[in-house]
Order: structure tokens, then C-alpha cells, then sequence
């Protein structure tokens, strides 16, 4: 069940300009936000396929951005960062905690979030395993394939999937905004 005021478009998210993204951060500075990279294939992007958009910062390999939709209906991005190593490299297999797609250890990422406001500034951060390239919409919808064999089957719908996988965003989202 989504979070109460959540709105999720039937068909994904609404695209959004490179003024929307950088406008709506709300875990780091103006600065930062204006320096930040965009997705590759910006242009291309699978916009109906997209619950929230995900991306690992091609110009900073170690942060991730996430921009979900707010209980308004205006984005809200967080900002990410990775470890230097993997915390994950002694496991097998993973699953990511937004939309439980099971991956081989590379898959899944250690991510975490500098809290918003003045706990981020006294250094107060919340982390999250997520899939390592937050394509998350694409894993639910079977666009995209986890290298981890065999995989588990759900009986849920993709619907119902993408549901719960908005839940856990936004819950995880609500801990960096809190």
C-alpha cells in the first residue's frame, strides 16, 4: 500500500527537466545540485517505465541521485554516496531493499543518504542496500534482468510490486527528510 498522498502516474513517472532535478534536492546544497551529472541517456530515458528516477553520477562513481515523486506531486531528490568498497563483495547474492530483486553481490550497492537539514550537517546519514544502478522500475517491470540464477518468483502483480517498491522508497525517504 503507498504511503497516504503519494500519487503515481498509471503509466510511470512524468518526465521531468534537468531544472526540475536540480531544483528539487533536498539532502545537499544548491552547489552540489548544480554540479551534479545527469544519466547518460538523459534524453532517452524510458520516462512511462519510471516510478522514480535513479542514476549513478557518470562524473562520481561513488553517488547516486534518486528523484521520487513527493506527496505533492513536485520531485524530491536525495542524494547518494557509496563506500569506497563494496560491503557486499563477501556475499553471494543480495537483494535490494527497494524493490527486493534478488542480484549476485555486484548488483547491490551500499547506499547512504546524508539526512536533510541540520542532522545532515552534523554529519547524520541513513543507508539503504539498493540494486547498484537504481534502475529499480526496470528490474519490477522485467525491462531489465538481475545476473543472479535461479531467480525467485513472486506472485504479486507488477502492479502490486511496483507498490510495494514505492512504499520502501518513500519510507526510506521519509527517514532522510525527517
Amino acid at each position: 500500500m503507498l504511503p497516504s498522498g503519494l500519487i503515481r502516474t498509471v503509466c510511470g513517472v512524468e518526465p521531468l527537466t534537468e531544472k526540475q532535478i536540480r531544483g528539487s534536492f533536498a539532502n545537499c546544497s544548491k552547489g552540489e545540485a548544480n554540479r551534479l551529472k545527469l544519466p547518460l541517456d538523459f534524453a532517452e530515458l524510458p520516462w512511462p517505465e519510471l516510478d522514480f528516477l535513479g542514476w549513478r553520477d557518470p562524473g562520481a562513481p561513488l553517488r547516486g541521485h534518486l528523484v521520487i515523486p513527493g506527496t505533492d506531486g513536485s520531485p524530491v531528490g536525495i542524494t547518494l554516496r557509496t563506500p569506497d568498497k563494496s560491503r557486499t563483495s563477501a556475499l553471494k547474492s543480495s537483494i535490494c531493499q527497494f524493490c527486493l530483486t534478488g542480484h549476485a553481490s555486484s548488483g547491490v550497492a551500499l547506499f547512504a543518504a546524508p539526512r536533510a537539514g541540520e542532522p545532515g550537517r552534523q554529519g547524520n546519514t541513513v543507508g539503504i542496500y539498493a540494486c547498484a544502478d537504481l534502475a529499480c522500475s526496470l528490474y519490477v517491470r522485467g525491462r531489465r534482468q538481475p545476473a543472479l540464477r535461479p531467480r525467485y518468483e513472486e506472485t504479486l502483480t507488477v502492479d502490486e510490486k511496483i507498490d510495494r517498491m514505492l512504499g520502501n522508497v518513500h519510507a526510506f525517504a521519509a527517514k532522510v527528510l525527517a
